[in-house]
């Protein structure tokens, strides 16, 4: 279900999102909106599953009808079968962070079209170590060097440009060192490294339907009590 279940009536107001987006929430949402945040760990991206049960349990733990802010994309499916409970969801309708981070679906999918081989580096991912270098260490301790090399290879053969993707110029030094270790990495595979300044207009606009999601348009799902949310609500924006 989409935009069928409009909210008109003032709720509470509860946000949970991946720790990645936790600088421009407290940027943007209201003092009121503040009030009852709760930040997850970037990791759990990298098992779908224990992100859906992380959210759920979230959500099951809070008492009164609220509007409840997910600061999620699909992200891989994590977000698939999340149950609204007694509350609303309001939700940006993107892939994943990183359709996020850039502003828009739109944007995303315009990148897609450019470079359909691209892998992006954010800083969640960097602090989460969840990157082809941190991935091939992990491999090589548990398969063997040789082992190792052709897993890898079987995931990123067919990427072409490896992309750091920040919100500012700040955290783009920051995090440079590393992004150009895994880049050095993975030249193995012909990739090619790029930067790239992201928006905060998703999250800008999340922040503002929190006090009228009734306004919310076509880039966010409000997912009414007692609905799902469903793989199907995310595409063929």
């Amino acid at each position: 279900m989409n935009q069928s279940g409009m909210v008109t009536e003032s709720l509470p107001v509860v946000v949970i999102a991946c720790k990645v987006f936790q600088h421009l929430l407290d940027k943007y949402l209201a003092d009121d909106q503040r009030a009852n945040l709760t930040f997850l760990e970037y990791g759990l991206h990298r098992v779908p599953g224990k992100l859906t049960q992380a959210v759920q349990e979230k959500i099951d733990t809070i008492q009164d009808p609220s509007l409840v802010l997910l600061g999620y994309g699909l992200c891989g499916n994590g977000l698939d079968g999340v149950q609204a409970r007694g509350h609303t969801l309001l939700i940006p309708r993107a892939d994943d962070c990183i359709a996020i981070l850039l502003g828009s679906r739109a944007e995303y999918l315009r990148e897609f079209a450019s470079e359909p081989g691209t892998y992006y580096l954010t800083k969640g991912w960097l602090e989460a170590g969840s990157d082809p270098l941190k991935e091939y260490k992990e491999y090589e301790e548990k398969y063997g060097a040789e082992q190792a090399e052709w897993l890898m290879d079987q995931q990123y053969q067919n990427y072409r440009r490896l992309v750091l993707v920040a919100h500012d110029p700040a955290d783009l030094e920051h995090y440079r060192p590393r992004a150009l270790e895994v880049a050095n990495f993975c030249e193995r595979w012909g990739m090619r490294y790029e930067e790239k300044l992201g928006s905060d207009r998703l999250i800008r606009r999340l922040a503002r339907f929190a006090a009228n999601p009734g306004s919310a348009d076509a880039e966010f799902l409000v997912i009414p009590p007692g609905g799902t949310i469903q793989q199907r609500d995310f595409l063929d924006v």
